[in-house]
This record gives structure tokens, C-alpha cells and sequence, in this order.
């Protein structure tokens, strides 16, 4: 912006959007302080460099109101999370299992996870088994995003409807 403009030439654009042709950045600032406003660099890559003239206070503003909009607009992806032992009882699975589907079936993304204590820690193959079992109980067509992972307290798995 303004006198940060290191280039030999720029192409410069007035605040109505009328192009005003090839001159230095100097002559460019000359004529936006003449209209009381700032000469900012718009497109830096383009050959010559593009510049307008404008309020840079209100553009940040505008910029910044954009930006508000976007992010208003993004879908948030709630994870569900589901956690199981590995000493989980068959009806507590079946509940769970009911959670799983109930999460799917509203579109939700579902990451299950097996906590492993103790002595636990040493049967890992066991965990990743009912790991294994419990997803392929899953009753309602899934994706899983991502495969079975192993952290430090055990194992988790993202599935997706």
C-alpha cells in the first residue's frame, strides 16, 4: 500500500473502476492523495503489478464483514464420540451400538474409541479385535474415514454415514 510499492511500474485502477493506464507508483500515490484516499496493491503478481485507488479502511472493513460472513456460513462437523473397554458388557455394546447408528443416521461423524487401563494395556490384540467386532455389528451403511488407530490409551476409528 502507498509508498510499500517497490515495483518500477504499475497498472493502476481509479475507485470507480475505470483503468487509468501504465505509470510509476509515484505518480500513482500523487493521484490518490489528490482524491484524498490510498493506492493498494491488489493483484502483486500480475505483470505489471495491478494497484487501485481506494479507502483501505473501509476495504479492511468490507474484507473483514466478508470474512465474518464465510465463517458464518461454514458447516461445523460435530464429532459424536463413542468410547467402549475392553471388558464391556454384551448389552452395553448393543446400547452403544444403538448410539453408533442413531449418530449415522442424523450425519453425524462418529469416532469410537477403546480405553485400555492397566494390565489391559497388554492384550492390545484383544482391544483391536473387539474394535473390529463392534464396527462390523453396525447395522446402517458407514464409511470409515479413518482406520484403526493406536494411541496410548488404546485404539479409535472415525467412521462417517
Amino acid at each position: 500500500m502507498n509508498e510499500e510499492i517497490r515495483v518500477p511500474q504499475v497498472r493502476v485502477i481509479d475507485d470507480e473502476g475505470n483503468q487509468m493506464g501504465l505509470m510509476t507508483p509515484a505518480e500513482a500515490i500523487v493521484l490518490a492523495r489528490q482524491s484524498e484516499q490510498d493506492l493498494v496493491e491488489v493483484a502483486p503478481l500480475a505483470k505489471p503489478p495491478v494497484c487501485k485507488i481506494m479507502d483501505f479502511g473501509k476495504y479492511q472493513y468490507q474484507q473483514s464483514k466478508q470474512d465474518r460472513l464465510n465463517k458464518a456460513k461454514q458447516k461445523k462437523v460435530e464429532i459424536k464420540e463413542v468410547r467402549i473397554g475392553l471388558r464391556t458388557d454384551i448389552h452395553d455394546l448393543a446400547f452403544k451400538k444403538s448410539q453408533v447408528e442413531k449418530f449415522l443416521k442424523k450425519g453425524q461423524k462418529v469416532k469410537i474409541e477403546i480405553n485400555l487401563k492397566g494390565r489391559e494395556k497388554a492384550h492390545r490384540d484383544l482391544a483391536w479385535q473387539n474394535l473390529t467386532d463392534f464396527i462390523k455389528s453396525i447395522s446402517i451403511p458407514y464409511q470409515i474415514e479413518q482406520e484403526i488407530k493406536k494411541y496410548p490409551g488404546g485404539f479409535n476409528i472415525f467412521i462417517i454415514p
